[in-house]
This record gives structure tokens, C-alpha cells and sequence, in this order.
């Protein structure tokens, strides 16, 4: 136990840095799309990213939005990233085959006895969530042969199942803070870009003589940029957040309702000797 939980803390410092790593990353390609792609000469009037956006040029139109943008680009690259990352993450940790099919028939062994058949089963899909459950049966197996009664092996059951999913589930929410972090960062660096547009609006008009129009639609404009662009890196985030959320909660659940189904099973076999 003491390795596995010094595995589990140098994992978690290396993890860390590659974490920070990706999201220096993501700022700096969000730069580099914003600042190269989007303000290339080719999508604005007179070849050079100073003049107006061509007519439906929506890269231009972006571009317009200001240095708020490559921020914004940014946090919606990293909702993506992390997303693909947690997806790939949760659907390992799932295993191989179907969960539910392979949750019924471990169910089906353990309630008639045959806790080598589950074991088999657990060996074949493999995953955190097998790995919790077989831990169980193994511990199961060994509290049969101890002789406890019902309740202390019950204890002992449900305690083996916690330490399991301590050592087996923790790295299924790993980035999910990155991805709820997004929710509010991207509203917020949004709101941001609104406030820095409008200020350049309100400068227009606020200025001497006739009102700068160009000054004065190039301010709205960044502020509706900016205002999109954070709602959609928010929207995105909210989505992915709740979507893996709901995996992970049913992962937990399934490595529970084995749980209670191996300590029941036990429970009756103990139940059937003193009777």
C-alpha cells in the first residue's frame, strides 16, 4: 500500500507539470492562431490585418476582438484538450467491454457462489472499476476462509472496496477542476474583452468634434466578439463538465452496487452454515 501511494504521489507531481505545460501550451497556440491565422494580410481589405475584414470573413471579424482574444482561444483549447484527455481517461478506467453487461454478469456470479467466474470476468474487462470489484472478491475469498461472521467480514468487505476506489477512481477527476476553472474563466476573460471594447466605443464618442465612427463600430464589435467567445468557451465547459461528471458517478456506483452485492452474498453464506 505504502508503494502505491508513493507511486500515486510522484505521478501526481510529474502530472502536475505536464498540466501546467499544456496550458502554457494552449495559450500559445490560442496566440498563434489569433495573431498568424486570423490576422493574416489575405482576410482583411488592402492585404494587411490594420484594414477592415473582407465581407463574411469571420477569422477577420474575430481577429477584431483584440488582445483578449488569444486568451479566450486559449480556454476553449483547453476545454478541448482536457476534454479528449478525461474522455479517453474514463472510458479506460471503464474497461474493455460493455460496464453494463460486465456489472450483470459479475452480479450473476456473485450471487451464486461462483467468485472465480467474477474474478475471471474482472480479469477480462479490466479498468478501475474491475480492478476495484476484484479486489473485493479477493478479500472476499479470504474472509471466507477466516471464518468472520457477517459483520465483520462486511467491515472488511466494504473497507477493501474503499481503499480500492481511493487508489483506482482519484485519477478520474484529475482535470475536471481545469474544466469547471473554464465555466467562469471564459465568461469572465469574455466580460473582460466587453469592457475593453466598450471603453474604446465610449472614447469615440466622448471624443472632440464629430464621433469617430470607425473607432466607435470597431469598439462594439470587439466587445461582441469577446462576448461570444467567452459564452461558447463557458457553454462548451458546462457541457463537458456535467457529461463527465455523470460518467464518473456511475462508474462509483457500479463499483458500490457490487460492493453491497458481494457483502449480501456473504452475509447468506454465513447465514447458511449456522443454519
Amino acid at each position: 500500500m505504502a508503494n502505491a501511494v508513493a507511486k500515486k504521489e510522484s505521478g501526481s507531481n510529474g502530472g502536475g507539470m505536464i498540466t501546467g505545460l499544456i496550458i502554457v501550451a494552449c495559450i500559445f497556440v490560442g496566440w498563434i492562431i489569433w495573431k498568424f491565422i486570423m490576422g493574416s494580410g489575405g482576410n482583411f481589405e488592402g492585404g494587411v490585418n490594420t484594414g477592415e475584414p473582407l465581407p463574411g470573413n469571420y477569422l477577420a471579424m474575430v481577429y477584431k476582438g483584440g488582445p483578449i482574444v488569444p486568451v479566450l482561444l486559449g480556454c476553449l483549447l483547453m476545454v478541448v484538450v482536457f476534454s479528449f484527455e478525461r474522455y479517453f481517461v474514463i472510458s479506460k478506467a471503464a474497461g474493455t467491454g460493455n460496464l453494463d453487461a460486465f456489472m450483470k454478469n459479475v452480479q450473476t456470479n456473485i450471487k451464486s457462489g461462483n467468485i472465480d467466474g467474477a474474478i475471471a470476468d474482472c480479469d477480462k474487462q479490466k479498468g478501475s472499476v474491475a480492478n476495484a470489484i476484484k479486489s473485493a472478491l479477493i478479500k472476499y475469498q479470504e474472509v471466507k476462509k477466516e471464518g468472520f461472521n457477517s459483520e465483520d467480514a462486511a467491515e472488511t468487505i466494504q473497507k477493501e472496496i474503499e481503499e480500492a476506489t481511493s487508489l483506482e477512481m482519484p485519477m478520474l477527476e484529475k482535470h475536471m477542476t481545469i474544466i469547471s476553472t473554464m465555466v467562469s474563466l471564459g465568461t469572465l476573460a469574455g466580460l473582460l474583452g466587453t469592457v475593453t471594447g466598450m471603453i474604446k466605443a465610449f472614447g469615440a464618442l466622448a471624443s472632440s468634434g464629430t464621433p469617430d465612427q470607425a473607432a466607435l463600430a470597431s469598439g462594439i464589435s470587439e466587445a461582441l466578439i469577446n462576448t461570444a467567445t467567452g459564452i461558447s468557451t463557458s457553454a462548451l465547459a458546462i457541457i463537458m463538465y456535467n457529461l463527465f461528471t455523470s460518467k464518473i458517478d456511475s462508474l462509483t456506483y457500479s463499483i458500490d452496487e457490487a460492493g453491497s452485492t458481494i457483502v449480501s452474498t456473504y452475509r447468506r453464506f454465513r447465514g447458511s452454515l449456522k443454519n
